[in-house]
């Protein structure tokens, strides 16, 4: 425990416990999808092998959350010391034109909201999906075990079903109304015309004939094969922009961290199309001008400072960050030390306020997360996700799994630095994280939650290196969130200074949850792992300790 309590305006209970292991660590948001990685660790797989197994499993347990037909973004860490990024996410199809679909005029919700809501529900909102060939191509260059064999658990957890937990029928309650427009998915998730209660057995037949014909010819039973077919042939038939030369054509890239300096760490993060890294780096260059230590966690002060600086990388977000090979991303002046002295020098300490770019256009949640080491150095925290819950709430026919609606995320109006063009990357706030101190890793974390992931992952970076927190307290403190409207807070934050924050002229608003479910891992000098879950969706850890018996042990010799 650090010393954070003594000056703490908010004071918090974890929920949950650390795991702890010598051997290896998986920690991922269902227990079963963290048994998984467990089992190849167990089997002398290595950290890839676990990660891989962990997500085909999470898009059998977490179907809400993760698919085949998604995207993601994964930071590998090599036990040579190396890290990169495989970016799997989603891109603009080919068929794609800047007319494609009508913004809302008058939305109240979001300037990316279409008539009809194309881009956010049904076959038009499915963009071309990179996770699948991802993690197959993780595996063959990283991991040390078969296909066949790291997605035999995800293959049993569909064909046999499992318990649904309280949260995933939460979830499917939240989406229902448009999930029953749907027969194939409603089948499922809604037997009958109602939600399936918890302790309900969800089984995915079709879907597990799904994963063993994957598991037997790997990527390319979709990107070059029938499953493919199936895909393409449903687009075609219900309006959807996905063609065969989409999947064809589509390609993962490999890419080098963001790096951020912060008080002798050294923070690693996803680079653009992802703009979490590089507004990470922004933020922590402006809050290191501060004594957050001195101020206290939850105080005034502090939560004041958090909802300026995130207003700030909103506003720059917005302006500049994109895929880089259509938007040149001011990367060096955002992440500069210097650019963070001139935001700085704008701040009121006592005023809210409202942010502009401070940077130039430049263009011509709902996820998971998980995060797996071995004993020998090897580390993955990855995020990946088919957006929203259920993603475009329809079900495949013949695939027996939910695509993605990631077409949301795209700016339907043209001359914007998110706008639509095809083969154009995702932009994502996931937020795949690794803090290093001379030179050695020391945590390891992420979340799901859409534009709330990065900001919350800042959050519990403060919390380990300013206030002192442990790993647990660090995932499950209470959070804040802003993009320059209202000012989110967790309703554990007290009262008293939600109205202080309001005489400052925030707009707070008080929430059950900022973000989602995170989950971490901390790398101990004596080779130790804990890990750590926290209490907003089904995070579980499960640390590998032990080991085989002593040579000679069996005739008496040891």
């Amino acid at each position: 425990m650090g010393n954070w309590r003594d000056r703490a305006a908010t004071g918090f209970v974890c929920q949950k416990q650390p795991a702890s292991g010598s051997r290896g660590m998986v920690v991922s948001n269902h227990p079963l999808a963290s048994a998984a990685g467990a089992e190849m660790l167990a089997a002398g797989g290595n950290a890839i092998d676990a990660a891989i197994a962990t997500l085909f499993t999470l898009t059998v347990v977490e179907p809400m959350m993760v698919g085949i037909i998604g995207g993601g973004m994964a930071h590998i860490r090599l036990a040579d010391g190396s890290h990169r990024f495989v970016d799997g996410q989603s891109t603009v199809p080919l068929a794609v034109k800047p007319d494609s679909y009508r913004s809302k005029p008058g939305s109240a919700h979001d300037v990316f909201d279409t008539v009809d809501n194309e881009n956010l529900n049904g076959p038009k909102a499915v963009a071309v999906p990179g996770s699948l060939k991802a993690w197959c191509e993780t595996l063959q260059r990283f991991g040390t075990m078969p296909l066949a064999d790291v997605m035999q658990p995800a293959i049993r957890h569909a064909a046999r079903g499992f318990a649904a937990t309280p949260y995933l029928h939460e979830c499917i309650v939240d989406s229902a109304r448009e999930m029953l427009k749907d027969e194939a998915i409603s089948a499922i998730y809604l037997p009958e015309g109602k939600p399936l209660g918890v302790g309900d057995r969800v089984v995915q037949s079709e879907y597990a004939e799904t994963l063993t014909h994957i598991s037997r010819h790997g990527e390319a039973a979709l990107y070059h094969g029938p499953l493919g077919d199936i895909l393409v042939d449903y687009m075609k038939a219900h309006g959807g922009f996905i063609a065969r030369e989409d999947l064809t054509s589509y390609k993962t890239v490999e890419r080098s961290p963001i790096r951020a300096d912060y008080r002798g760490w050294v923070i690693l993060g996803p680079p653009p199309p992802a703009a979490s890294g590089v507004h990470i780096a922004q933020m922590l260059n402006i809050l290191e001008g501060y004594d957050i230590a001195e101020k206290g966690f939850g105080t005034v002060e502090t939560i004041h400072l958090l909802a300026e600086v995130l207003k700030i990388a909103f506003a720059d977000r917005a302006a500049a960050s994109g895929d880089p090979d259509f938007v040149g991303v001011p990367v060096e002046r955002l992440t500069s030390k210097d650019y963070a002295n001139e935001r700085r020098r704008a701040i009121d300490p006592a005023r809210a306020q409202k942010w502009g770019a401070g940077v130039a256009q430049l263009e011509g949640a709902h996820t998971t997360h998980m995060t797996a080491a071995d004993a020998m150095g090897n580390v993955v925290a990855t995020t990946q996700t088919i957006n929203n819950l259920f993603g475009a709430k329809i079900l495949i026919p013949g695939l027996g799994t939910v695509p993605n609606n990631y077409m949301n995320l795209y700016d339907p109006r043209p001359g914007h630095a998110l706008s639509l063009k095809p083969g154009k990357r995702v932009t994502t706030s996931m937020s795949p994280v690794m803090a290093l101190r001379d030179g050695q890793l020391v945590y390891a974390l992420g979340l799901p939650g859409g534009k709330k992931i990065f900001p919350s992952a800042l959050q519990a970076l403060i919390n380990l290196i300013d206030h002192g927190m442990s790993l647990q307290e660090a995932v499950e403190a209470p959070r804040v969130w802003t993009e320059g409207n209202a000012l989110e807070v967790e309703k554990t934050v007290p009262e008293s200074v939600r109205a202080a924050l309001t005489a400052m002229g925030h707009k707070v608003v008080a929430m059950p949850t900022v973000a989602g479910g995170m989950n971490a891992i901390q790398f101990h000098d004596d080779g130790r792992l804990t890990g750590a879950a926290c209490w907003r969706a089904d995070g579980t850890p499960i640390g590998l300790a032990g080991g085989l018996a002593r040579a000679g042990v069996r005739f008496g010799l040891a």
